[in-house]
């Protein structure tokens, strides 16, 4: 199952309904048990996916919208582990992933998700070229340390796949903790004028929430996010977020390029 998305321009954000807004940029129901689901963005063409095996193994499909005979004929895939330790099957090479472990694929692999209690978040993006796929352990990533306690943003980013190694074509993606105490996470915003940016929350409590921020400087809209639901960040929109409880987030680019610093900072006073 893929949901097909497409652009909106800013003007039809700031005017927009609740629920209008939620419907263009709000991805809900991605894990389902035994499922494989996505969406496709036409924002940088990204695909947003997630598999929970279950009891089975599921293949990463190559739904119609690709045009292509398999899903990373022409893509390169990023994942992470949201659940219970499991495994991804590389053209049968074996990779395990524990919670919030990471795994780049680059083009022209076959891919098969397994693991009764895992739940694997994916993004691809068009890739102009192949580069070996790499097992990322969230344990054994040094996070860059950010924001402060005062500021209640104190966060932890791990960077992935951010422009260097691995060597990717376009795609970055990681994930930021925010420390016990904090609720803000990018703070302040910024814009990436080249990138469309994925968010997904996860490892939030069921009654939490999220209201992340949106939309252009000066016209910020928000949209109320649940656990393991994932918000589209169009590269005109800043993305921001503030919590009811602690949580994380991956996130995940592509675009132009995969220059990690190309991003335009937004002054708290210009929102």
């Amino acid at each position: 199952m893929i949901e097909v998305r497409y652009s909106a321009s800013p003007s039809e954000v700031e005017t927009a309904t609740n629920a209008d807004l939620r419907k263009n940029f709000l991805v809900e129901q991605l894990f389902r048990t035994g499922e494989v689901r996505g969406v496709y963005t036409h924002d940088d063409r990204l695909v947003v996916g997630a598999a929970v095996p279950g009891t089975d193994q599921l293949e990463l499909p190559a739904w119609d919208v690709l045009g292509a005979p398999s899903h990373l004929a022409r893509r390169e895939l990023g994942i992470v582990n949201v659940g219970q330790p499991g495994h991804v099957l590389v053209n049968n090479e074996k990779f395990e992933l524990r919670h919030l472990d990471g795994l780049f694929v680059g083009r022209g692999n076959e891919v098969t998700f397994a693991g009764p209690d895992a739940a694997f978040y994916f993004v691809s993006a068009p890739a102009h070229a192949p580069y070996p796929t790499t097992l990322l352990s969230h344990a054994s990533i040094e996070p860059v340390r950010l924001g402060t306690p005062q500021g209640a943003n104190e966060r932890s980013l791990y960077r992935y796949a951010w422009g260097q190694q691995p060597q990717t074509a376009v795609l970055q993606f990681g994930v930021t903790v925010i420390a016990d105490g904090s609720v803000w996470n990018t703070l302040p915003p910024h814009l990436h004028d080249r990138r469309t940016e994925v968010y997904l929350y996860v490892d939030l409590d069921e009654k939490e929430r999220i209201f992340h921020l949106m939309g252009q400087p000066g016209a910020a809209r928000h949209l109320v996010v649940r656990n393991r639901e994932a918000v589209i960040s169009p590269p005109w929109s800043i993305h921001s977020g503030v919590g009811t409880g602690s949580y994380a987030f991956i996130w995940a680019m592509g675009g132009e390029n995969n220059e990690y610093t190309d991003l335009t900072p937004v002054a708290l006073e210009d929102l």
